[in-house]
């Protein structure tokens, strides 16, 4: 069940723009506004105020209608030509409600009758500034996806081991041989093999995706082979299968342990010759693809006790990609849970409230059995406000318990780790001001200069 909560938490103090000639209502209006915590910035002619509006302004702004030179109409048409999706309430006597419904249908996003009632004038401001911030996050949100498919997007964090995969990824990107892919399950292991495919030079060819596990045994060689029509009961005509499909593009072989024994050496003649015979036909067919397997068990091990050849293992033991479980590069968490929680706002159409220090701290050290996958089912229920508060601790402590030996570290390595995470979350959410983080933190410059340096923190990668 979803709930919503009303935890408190520090936010940003919702900002009016107030524009009225009228001197005596406009400070009216101002007082009640200051006294309801938020920030006023008030004029009294219409161009003035456009002056300084600006895109992505964190604003909502409230405007009379009836105004010398330009009057509130006008001014919101404006306004939309700035920001089409700038909150613009039009105050209007009775007389105008019709034109102001009008304006409404145009793209301003509300009216209010005079004589104004405070509270009414509140409730309308609040809900103006909830849409405005999750618009805000939705644009910030696509902009970062469209700032192109560059691979630190795709393979998120900047741990020695993530930092050293992607080097792995375009490396074998350039000269693509048949690579296997290890990891527990959650890690990754299809999204890093789609990244192979789509950082090497097969790019614009077919990623076909097979999932071992889930094929059944006596179906393997008609799926993966192909057949002919009348090559067995039921073939009513001819089918190509998941290999030859892949011609010229990537094959992907995902839970390639789970293949069956008996279809492993004919897999393996087709990876050495590089050609294969649909079922029911003597016709060979050439074949240029690379293949990527994928494997969540250790396939020396498979091998030696039987469960699978070892000479296919020795065929794929070109290239081998460990992926690092979560535990083991817990640097990375809070970028990876900011990036699944922005998801997750953008489709469900919620807003994203960064997660406080001790949740993080609790992120940081839960053992995460479940690994990335497993992050980014609790960022999409934090989001979601599912638990008993929306706070990641709660979330963690519904699924599994804490365990706080899990990564294998001391406590001056988990105390480092959580610091350099506290110093890139506030740099991120300051924009890297430099001064507002020695605020946030309350630590004197030339200590969190010494601490960058020694985290090896960049200040224009926040700017």
């Amino acid at each position: 069940m979803v709930t919503e909560t009303s935890e408190s938490r520090p936010t940003a103090p919702v900002r009016v723009m107030l524009i009225d000639d009228e001197e005596p209502i406009r400070r009216a209006t101002r007082q009640w506004l200051n006294l309801a915590g938020i920030e006023v910035q008030d004029f009294s002619r219409a161009r003035e105020a456009l002056a300084v509006i600006e895109a992505d302004a964190e604003l909502v702004v409230v405007s009379d209608i009836k105004m010398p030179e330009m009057d509130g109409l006008a001014f919101a048409k404006a306004c939309r030509a700035i920001d089409p999706d700038l909150p613009v309430l039009l105050v209007t006597a009775h007389g105008d409600v019709g034109m102001a419904v009008e304006a409404m249908r145009d793209g301003v996003y509300d009216f209010i009758e005079k004589p104004v009632e405070p509270d009414l004038l509140l409730d309308r401001i609040q809900r103006a500034w909830e849409k405005r911030q999750l618009v805000l996050e939705n644009r910030k949100l696509r902009r970062i996806l469209e700032q192109g498919p560059t691979l630190e997007r795709r393979m998120i964090g900047n741990s020695a081991a993530m930092v050293a995969l992607r080097k792995q990824v375009l490396q074998l990107g350039e000269t693509p041989v048949d690579v296997v892919i290890n990891g527990a399950t959650g890690t990754g292991k299809e999204l890093v093999a789609r990244c192979l495919h789509d950082f090497s030079v097969r790019r614009q060819q077919p990623f076909v995706a097979v999932n071992c596990g889930a094929i059944p045994e006596n179906l393997f060689e008609s799926e993966l082979f192909g057949h002919e029509k009348g090559a067995f009961t039921g073939a009513t005509g001819q089918r190509i299968g998941k290999i030859e499909y892949a011609q010229g593009g990537t094959l992907f072989l995902d839970e390639i342990e789970s293949m069956p024994l008996n279809f492993q050496i004919k897999l393996l003649r087709v990876l050495q010759e590089r050609k294969l015979e649909r079922v029911g036909s003597n016709r060979e067919i050439e074949l240029d693809l690379w293949v990527i397997a994928a494997t969540k068990v250790d396939l020396a091990d498979a091998s030696a006790r039987g469960d699978f050849r070892e000479d296919l293992y020795y065929r794929f033991n070109v290239a081998e990609l460990q992926l690092p479980k979560l535990a083991q590069r817990v640097e990375d968490i809070p970028s990876l849970f900011d990036f699944f929680g922005h998801k997750a706002a953008l489709q469900y159409q919620r807003d994203y409230l960064e997660p406080e220090s001790d949740d993080l701290a609790a992120m940081m050290d839960y053992g995460w059995p479940g690994n990335v996958r497993q992050l980014r089912n609790v960022a999409e229920r934090y989001v979601l406000g599912m638990g008993s508060s929306r706070r990641v601790r709660s979330i963690l402590g519904q699924s599994d318990s804490v365990a706080t030996e899990s990564s294998g570290q001391g406590l001056s390595e988990r105390v480092q780790q959580f610091e350099r995470q506290l110093i890139i979350q506030s740099l991120r959410k300051h924009q890297g001001s430099i001064q507002a983080v020695t605020e946030a933190l309350q630590l004197p410059r030339r200590t969190l200069n010494n601490k960058m340096k020694q985290y090896q923190i960049v200040r224009k990668d926040y700017l």
